[in-house]
């Protein structure tokens, strides 16, 4: 048996309210949680940029498996260092498609720039066209990174429910 009571309109716009901060609170937690922080996202391009700089270096075959092996070794220890952080995630957005469209637009740019660099830096020595190689790539990541973390981000944001004040309105 339902007991029905009288529902004072202000109150449940005040109770909306309240239930809508601790939701933007969650999804601006969401949103720094993508980015693995500050210590993540740095120590990617400080290995991203050595990895670069030695492979420009013209290592004999042996020495680049070596370098490529230790590469792939030191930026998976990062990355599970990274995940063993308790970040939240929410239920419906393990992976959501922009955050696949932001991983595959940041590759093709990277090694866009990588391909360019090569090809700008061709006549230098193979140690400064290395370099420059590395920095161009780097800086192009980290320029990077910020906008599209933000833009996969927003698909997570936009796609819950709407939020109190747009249902106003109506």
């Amino acid at each position: 048996m339902a007991v029905s009571m009288p529902v004072d309109a202000e109150q449940a716009w005040k109770d909306l309210q309240r239930i809508r901060v601790p939701q933007e609170r969650v999804y601006d937690e969401f949103e720094r949680s993508v980015s693995g922080g500050r210590r993540m996202t740095y120590g990617t391009a400080a290995l991203m940029w050595v990895f670069l700089a030695g492979v420009g270096m013209d290592l004999p075959q042996w020495g680049l498996g070596v370098f490529v092996t230790a590469y792939v070794g030191l930026l998976s220890l990062l990355i599970v260092m990274s995940s063993r952080r308790s970040r939240m995630q929410l239920h419906h957005t393990r992976c959501p498609g922009r955050m696949w469209a932001a991983f595959g637009a940041a590759g093709v740019l990277v090694g866009g720039t990588i391909v360019l660099a090569d090809h700008l830096t061709e006549p230098l020595e193979p140690i400064y066209a290395g370099l420059i190689q590395a920095t161009a790539a780097v800086a192009v990541y980290l320029l990077s990174l910020r906008p599209a973390n933000r833009w996969a981000a927003d698909s997570v944001r936009s796609s819950g429910e709407p939020a109190a004040d747009e249902g106003a309105g109506r």
